[in-house]
Order: structure tokens, then C-alpha cells, then sequence
């Protein structure tokens, strides 16, 4: 199992969200703030099976694809999304400080 966290350009986050629901990705949108790439980002959580990430991953590039064909090229963006890949066993050290930190 991995644990995929993806930061999407605000422009794509939308399109993105509806695409990979339709598709039967179940993901968690964290509300965020902050400079990471300093432009106006959304992060999404996905838990995929490891032969899942690359179809997750070309996803992802057809749905933002088919909105710029749509839509036209954002000329303010150098990227759509910045993705990181995690086994889910080591996400568990992580989550565990984090419950620690709320007691």
C-alpha cells in the first residue's frame, strides 16, 4: 500500500477532484496554506495499492491535459502537481508523533 500526497495547482485541483471521483479514487483534500511553490495549491491524500501509482499518476496528467485543452495553458504555472510517493508502513511513525503531539 502507498501513501500518495499530491500538491495541485489550485488552476487543475478542481478538474482533478471530479476526474479521479468519477474514476473511484477516494482521496482527503487538506485545507492548507503556506508558500509551497509560492502559488495558490490544494494537497490531496491518496491510499492506492503499489501496482496502482502509475495508473494514479497518468490519471492525474490525462485529466490536467484534457483542461488545457479546454482551457489553454496557464502562463503562470510551471507546474500542474508535485507528487510524493510513501510506502504506507513508513507513514505510520509520522501519524503516530502527530496523535502524540494532541495528547
Amino acid at each position: 500500500m502507498k501513501l500518495v500526497v499530491c500538491i495541485v495547482h489550485n488552476r487543475y485541483a478542481d478538474l482533478l477532484e471530479k476526474g479521479l471521483k468519477e474514476l473511484d479514487y477516494r482521496m482527503t483534500e487538506l485545507a492548507s496554506s503556506g508558500g509551497f511553490l509560492r502559488k495558490g495549491n490544494t494537497t490531496f491524500l491518496f491510499g492506492v495499492k503499489n501496482n496502482e501509482v502509475d495508473t494514479l499518476r497518468n490519471d492525474m496528467q490525462r485529466i490536467c491535459v484534457e483542461a488545457e485543452k479546454k482551457k489553454g495553458k496557464a502562463k503562470d504555472v510551471d507546474s500542474r502537481y508535485t507528487s510524493f510517493v510513501i510506502d504506507a508502513k513508513e507513514s505510520f511513525p509520522i501519524l503516530a508523533s502527530l496523535e502524540n503531539g494532541k495528547k
